[in-house]
């Protein structure tokens, strides 16, 4: 987390997951606002968040219109423990005014650095199962992938119930009885099979995007590449290395060896895995190749057809840097549509 600032730096932080668990390790509470209704235009979506400590922040819930606001209160809330809901646009401060025309709510709440609720949330971020979580300002509950409602308060159980049906984030309506709610899902993760200067540039962008970013490179330097917050680096075969790592819908594979034999073996461990993206580069000659090999390899038609190649969305770039950007902008657009049509059930059974 950032230290407030003329440039807003913080808001670059998108999942509150790390600033919560770093604030519990340290025994440090925090004021996590959620942005959990809104009408008319807004910047942010619903489930936005921005968790506020003593002196620092992280995360954003509009253009810069609301922030200083929710943190100034926010320290309010540190300091005596009651929750606040606030509203801005319509309804709301008459100072303060969201040039898009929209109106949000807000609910404000004190974590405690031992909150019960927060380390079972942190616990699924861990173990990289979906997640639940519930709060009525003063009460929380998270219901973790498996978990049932049985064991929560009635009213949290009604909108537990709720939530399975209902968009990623809410906390309006007579139906929820002022009970907000707020899904999360595994950290989207990023495998780069690779050591050419689009690996390179891909895994440093991944990192800096917050995802959880692997690099692979089968016989390379016993060293890692010099890329500050790369969560793995393997050296060992592709369906070995890739297996270490773990595939889920929220793992992206991008293969970038440059060699037929590490390709085949890439992408034979990746496609046939519930891995959300698999993407090859390489250039559309080689395609009825490598097609070719795979169904020679006995992967059926449907299997290949997940592979996205030429990998990356055609921006036209050249350079390492915007080869990386069109990748990065396509394991994007597959995660989101993805997450649109994920059930809600997934993350409360």
């Amino acid at each position: 987390m950032e230290t407030v600032q003329d440039w807003p730096i913080f808001g670059l932080v998108a999942d509150m997951r790390p600033a919560l668990a770093a604030a519990r390790e340290q025994g440090r509470a925090m004021a996590l606002a959620t942005l959990h209704a809104s009408s008319g235009g807004a910047p942010r979506g619903l489930g936005a968040q921005m968790l506020v400590g003593a002196e620092t922040m992280a995360g954003f819930l509009s253009g810069g219109c609301v922030e200083a606001d929710v943190a100034l209160r926010a320290r309010g809330v540190l300091a005596g423990g009651d929750p606040l809901r606030l509203t801005y646009g319509e309804g709301g401060p008459f100072d303060i005014r969201l040039p898009c025309g929209g109106r949000i709510e807000v609910l404000l709440e004190r974590i405690a650095p031992d909150d019960p609720a927060i380390g079972a949330l942190l616990d699924a971020a861990e173990r990289r199962v979906p997640a639940l979580l519930l709060s009525d300002g003063l009460r929380r509950a998270c219901l973790r992938a498996g978990e049932t409602s049985d064991t929560l308060p009635e009213d949290f159980a009604r909108a537990a119930a709720l939530a399975r049906s209902s968009a990623a984030c809410a906390g309006s309506g007579k139906r929820l009885e002022g009970i907000v709610f707020r899904r999360f899902a595994p950290v989207q993760r990023l495998v780069v099979l690779g050591h050419d200067p689009v690996a390179l540039a891909l895994a440093q962008l991944g990192v800096l995007g917050g995802m959880e970013v692997f690099l692979v490179r089968p016989k390379g330097p016993a060293a890692p590449p010099p890329i500050p917050g790369l969560r793995g680096y393997r050296r060992g075969a592709p369906g070995e290395a890739l297996a270490g790592i773990g595939l889920d819908p929220w793992t992206a594979v991008a293969i970038a060896t440059h060699d037929d034999f590490l390709d085949q073996a890439a992408l034979l461990a990746a496609l046939p895995s519930i891995a959300g993206y698999v993407g090859l580069l390489g250039s559309a000659r080689r395609l009825p190749r490598t097609r070719a090999r795979l169904k020679a390899a006995g992967l059926d038609a449907e299997t290949i057809a997940r592979l996205r190649a030429p990998i990356g969305l055609p921006l036209g770039g050249k350079t390492a840097w915007e080869i990386a950007v069109s990748i990065l902008a396509e394991v994007y657009a597959t995660a989101n549509a993805a997450a649109a049509l994920r059930p809600a059930s997934v993350a409360a059974a």
